[in-house]
């Protein structure tokens, strides 16, 4: 494990990857006042680390200088009172790139503004969308034009709907705009599919919803100028597929009326965006990409968490964990009145940081004077008397220990709370409301809210875990300063191999271009329920098969035999009672949601994919909920529901599984000298047996307990290698370390890949064994987590060589003696992290990449 470094690396460069901006903006903002102690980005960062230890958990520090923008006009073709309209916003002109986007829009070509957080991206395909829908309204039935608004997320599409209704409000009914989601009451329904010329929804609703049911949405598929495909750098992996092939359908269907849409999609920054959108709607945009508007200095810290005295599995040492940590610097920066988003990879660990944040505010001494309480938020956790915030092994500052100099307003922790999915409907409202009005000083988050909801007035940013890709890095970093003031941004790292990587490899951050999204739409077990629910949308004919792929003559032969298609002569026929749209959930989770429900009550308190269900919701896990904690009693899975009572544990847990694997094709094949690099299908056996008990902040172990679940299959795609006894031999091998060496190898593999593909290490699986019977070799399989595979093995055969180099650096400069969470260890090994062997698996990569191509 790295020693914390003394002195922070201090560096000055020109963002060139996802950029903090000031942007034009569709609604006019209202710069809070900054108190004194907010100030300057630079002296927050200095606030925090006041202390020698605190100083020390910073390992580098970026400061991304300040730019102006460039200005342009509005093409001509825009209408007047569009561009009077968004002047009253106190916009008088465009950058030059939102006036490029909306010249190519006008001309009907597709195109992808890929620029920084808070560029305009929204302005930029909202200006040619309201002119065209204005043109529209003055045709006899008033519906002449209409536009779809497409968001990964329901939050995101009622900010749009808040935002688009604003700056449209002096055109008068010229635009009608209507959110139409599971949401939106049934007595609404018929009217947006009537009159509404601007329909906000998501993917999910346009699968099961308006596509099956597309003869009522006639008239407005008919004059379908615009698809706007916000924040599309999020269609990636299984998810992504599933939506290209919704797009495809969309498409199909807009053909049979007549229409012909253009595709206005917005981005993150990302490498080869049109590739990548060329691949989601299967139509092939204009590039937008470089980013014309002004920015604030953005402080950008890197920050690891110090070691504490307790000892992990097998003796490894320990780093305080980035929960804990996160939830010690948002109370320090709520403390300071900076108003602070931290997001967080997971549900658990949103309402986990919250409920520290709001105990530990709630513990400060009352205010030396009187300052401005804030007004509860509505949806805000209450606060319960529990005590996890209480002082572990390595912290540095606990309950009641606020940055010295901070403010004691009183009434703080009522102006903290959780943001994440699976919260009821009037919960999400609540919490967006309160945080326009700005009752809200700090927000735990999870990704929910990364995407492009207006929160302007933000100063600070903690990203508690290195969120996936750098794309999502830079998209939650551009949170802070939206509204063009200086932004801090800290980076917390887990305790694992590619977060310890990455804050000791600051160029892996700052100076390396943003990755490609990666999706399949071509993928079989994610085509052929498309062509069932397009089949049942509209016959099936030859001609679609270029709409499709090459996959789909094949798949629809088997579709016949499985008796869910007949061929007629007019075409491919659906012919069943059900629903064709209900045979997929588009967003993977591979069944029915799990409803958590209060055992005592009966109330609903939310939902958990079917997929995380034996994993999050398995008897005995703690489960929390809006502030309160909860105890799964009883896992249901034949009704699909988890049984839940109130109790405060001062424990977290963490599933444990096991897993074997099959080889049913190699597709691919490369030699590594002696070595084989192979890339193909495989079927995945796990089970979850057992789960741990880790207590609160400090994360040690209290014990394991035994589960009874059954074993679930998955047939996907896997990258693996074989190495020979030659090769063992060479890298001194003996048969004592083999396996443990294969083992580590594969942790620090499958923690590695999401540097080099757009995932998650819970996306991925793996599995090693010193002779496999398929391969007769000992071999280190990694696998995509999701049925017919996801891409990312196949990026990770592709990107091999860099991929195992950067694994096999990360475990050699890892300072620890013989393994640790920051170099071998995995938080989700069914084999309790044993064997493992980290000289081996040093010695064994090296002698493997000796070869590589």
């Amino acid at each position: 494990m790295r020693s914390l470094s003394a002195s922070p690396v201090t560096h000055s460069v020109p963002m060139a990857n996802e950029q903090h901006t000031r942007s034009a903006s569709v609604r006019p903002r209202v710069e809070p006042q900054r108190s004194a102690s907010r100030g300057d980005p630079r002296d927050v960062l200095a606030r925090l680390t006041r202390g020698p230890d605190r100083a020390g958990r910073v390992t580098h520090t970026e400061h991304l200088p300040p730019r102006n923008g460039r200005h342009a006009e509005w093409p001509d073709r825009i209408r007047p009172e569009v561009i009077d309209a968004v002047q009253q916003t106190g916009i008088d002109r465009p950058w030059e790139h939102q006036a490029r986007a909306a010249a190519h829009a006008l001309d009907g070509d597709s195109v992808i503004i890929a620029t920084g957080t808070a560029s305009g991206k929204s302005l930029s395909y909202l200006v040619p969308v309201l002119s065209t829908l204005l043109d529209g309204s003055e045709a006899p039935n008033g519906r002449g034009a209409t536009a779809l608004y497409l968001s990964p997320t329901k939050a995101l599409a009622a900010d749009q709907r808040r935002a688009v209704t604003h700056l449209a409000t002096p055109l008068g009914t010229g635009v009608r705009a209507a959110v139409f989601d599971g949401d939106t009451p049934v007595e609404e329904r018929e009217w947006v599919r009537l009159y509404a010329n601007y329909v906000l929804t998501n993917p999910d609703m346009l699968h099961r919803g308006l596509l099956p049911g597309h003869s009522r949405w006639s008239s407005f598929l008919r004059a379908l100028r615009y698809v706007v495909v916000d924040e599309c750098h999020t269609y990636r992996g299984v998810f992504g597929s599933h939506v290209a092939q919704v797009l495809r359908r969309l498409r199909r269907v807009c053909a049979r009326y007549g229409s012909e849409p253009v595709f206005l999609l917005a981005s993150a920054t990302a490498a080869a965006p049109g590739e990548g959108a060329a691949r989601l709607t299967g139509v092939r945009p204009v590039e937008i990409t470089e980013d014309t508007s002004p920015r604030g200095e953005t402080v950008f810290a890197l920050w690891e968490p110090p070691l504490t005295e307790l000892e992990g599995e097998r003796g490894a040492p320990v780093r305080r964990t980035a929960t804990a940590e996160a939830a010690e610097l948002l109370t320090d920066l709520a403390a300071q009145e900076v108003r602070t988003v931290a997001f967080v990879r997971s549900r658990r660990g949103a309402e986990l940081i919250s409920l520290i944040a709001q105990d530990r505010l709630a513990a400060l001494p009352a205010p030396r004077r009187p300052g401005p309480a804030g007004s509860p938020a509505p949806g805000a956790a209450h606060d319960t008397g529990a005590t996890p915030g209480s002082r572990g092994a390595g912290e540095s500052h606990g309950a009641g220990d606020p940055v010295p100099g901070a403010k004691r307003p009183a009434g703080l922790s009522a102006r903290i709370a959780a943001y994440r999915g699976g919260y009821l409907p009037e919960e999400r409202r609540a919490l967006e409301r309160a945080l326009h009005t700005g009752e809200l000083l700090g927000l735990a988050a999870t990704n929910a809210l990364e995407l492009g909801i207006d929160i302007s007035g933000l100063d600070a940013v903690l990203i508690t875990g290195y969120p996936g890709t750098r794309a999502s890095l830079w998209q939650q970093a551009g949170r802070a300063g939206r509204a063009g003031q200086g932004a801090l941004a800290i980076m917390i790292a887990r305790d694992e191999p590619l977060d310890t990587y990455l804050v000791h490899h600051p160029e892996s951050v700052f100076h390396t271009p943003v990755e490609s999204t990666v999706l399949d739409p071509h993928n079989p077990y994610v085509l052929a329920p498309h062509l069932c629910a397009a089949a049942a949308e509209l016959p099936l004919t030859e001609s679609d098969f270029a709409l499709f792929g090459p996959e789909t003559p094949e798949l629809l032969g088997k579709l016949e035999e499985r008796k869910l298609l007949r061929r007629r002569s007019s075409g491919w026929h659906w012919t069943r009672k059900e629903r064709a749209a209900d045979l997929t959930d588009i967003r993977g989770s591979g069944g029915k949601p799990v409803q958590v429900v209060e055992e005592g009550t009966g109330r609903l308190l939310g939902t958990v994919d079917a997929g995380a269900a034996h994993t999050t919701v398995h008897e005995g896990a703690v489960h929390l909920h809006q502030g309160r904690t909860y105890v799964v009693r009883r896992l249901d899975l034949e009704d699909s529901a988890a049984l839940v009572e109130e109790a405060s544990p001062p424990w977290t847990t963490m599933a444990r599984d096991t897993t074997s694997l099959a080889v049913l094709k190699t597709e691919a094949e490369r030699p590594w000298g002696d070595a084989r690099l192979c890339f193909g299908s495989v079927e995945v056996t796990n089970q979850v047996v057992s789960y741990l008990r880790r207590r609160l902040l400090t994360g040690e172990v209290l014990g394991e307990t035994k589960l009874d679940l059954p074993p679930r299959t998955l047939r996907t795609r896997a990258v693996w290698w074989t190495v020979t006894e030659d090769q063992l031999d060479a890298a001194r091998i003996d048969p004592e370390i083999l396996a443990g060496s294969l083992h580590a190898a594969e942790h620090a593999a499958i923690g590695m890949l999401p540097l080099f593909a757009t995932c998650d290490r819970w996306d991925i699986g793996g599995v090693s064994i010193a002779l496999h019977p398929d391969t007769l070799l000992p071999t280190v399989f990694v696998y995509d987590g999701q049925p017919g595979g996801a891409g990312f093995a196949e990026r990770a055969f592709h990107t091999a060589r860099g991929w195992l180099t950067a694994t096999r650096d990360a475990i050699a400069a890892c300072e620890c003696e013989a393994g640790c969470p920051s170099c071998i260890q995995s938080p989700k090994c069914g084999n309790a992290n044993d064997p493992l062997h980290k000289r081996g698996a040093v010695r064994l990569l090296t002698e493997l990449l000796r070869s590589a191509t």
